[in-house]
């Protein structure tokens, strides 16, 4: 069940727009300039950007895998430990943070396709 860094970075790569930006603990991912996620490595948490209903849903449900980690404005943001976490699961949660964060004509380009690794052909 656990999901890698490197699968979450990978994720956040096939979205429009997306960067990040290391510091000493942490990465912050942006798109448009705005933050929509953070990467702690040294825990394997990522925080994402959430509607506060949802944040509220996540930690009532899983409290083992989701935490509050402060609120702002409109918005919840939810830490996720990677290691309790689906990769369906986190790919979900990481593109609704990336649409509440992107410009508006980015996420219309973007539609409800979400972001996966190309397959391999076999």
């Amino acid at each position: 069940m656990a999901v890698p860094i490197a699968d979450f970075l990978a994720i956040v790569h096939h979205l429009p727009g997306a960067t990040g930006a290391d510091s000493d603990r942490w990465t912050t991912f942006r798109v448009a300039g705005r933050t929509f996620g953070y990467l702690w490595p040294a825990t394997s948490t990522v925080g994402l950007k959430q509607t506060i209903a949802e944040q509220l849903a996540l930690v009532a449900e899983r409290p083992q895998v989701f935490e509050i980690q402060f609120t702002a404005g409109a918005f919840g943001w939810v830490v996720v430990h990677l290691d309790g976490i689906e990769r369906d699961e986190l790919v979900e949660l990481t593109f609704e943070a990336w649409r509440l964060t992107a410009p508006q004509d980015v996420v219309e380009r973007q539609g409800d396709r979400l972001p996966h690794e190309p397959r391999e052909s076999r």
